[in-house]
């Protein structure tokens, strides 16, 4: 039974309408992959630039050390237990 003229049209657009929709969506997937490679390509050079800012930093504040002849501070310990230290388990098992 061969499908009316109303049917093939009704199957024309639906087809038409999931192509459309398929192509929105290859689009969509295109652009957001444009988008991340800049991002990423962003995020690695703000990173590089924070590198070379801590190893600025550093060469600077050796430079004042030597200007000043002061002793740099020592870095703040962390808090909790300071006096770790090994402990063999053959003293632990007596």
């Amino acid at each position: 039974m061969p499908p009316r003229e109303g049917e093939a049209a009704a199957v024309v657009a639906i087809m038409m309408l999931l192509w459309i929709v398929s192509g929105l969506s290859l689009l969509a997937a295109i652009v957001s992959w444009v988008r991340i490679r800049r991002a990423a390509k962003r995020l690695d050079e703000l990173s590089q630039m924070y590198w070379e800012a801590r190893y600025e930093l550093g060469e600077l504040r050796v430079q004042v050390e030597r200007l000043t002849g002061k002793a740099p501070d020592p870095p703040p310990q962390p808090p909790g237990r300071v006096g770790d230290a090994f402990v063999p388990l053959s003293t632990l098992k007596r």
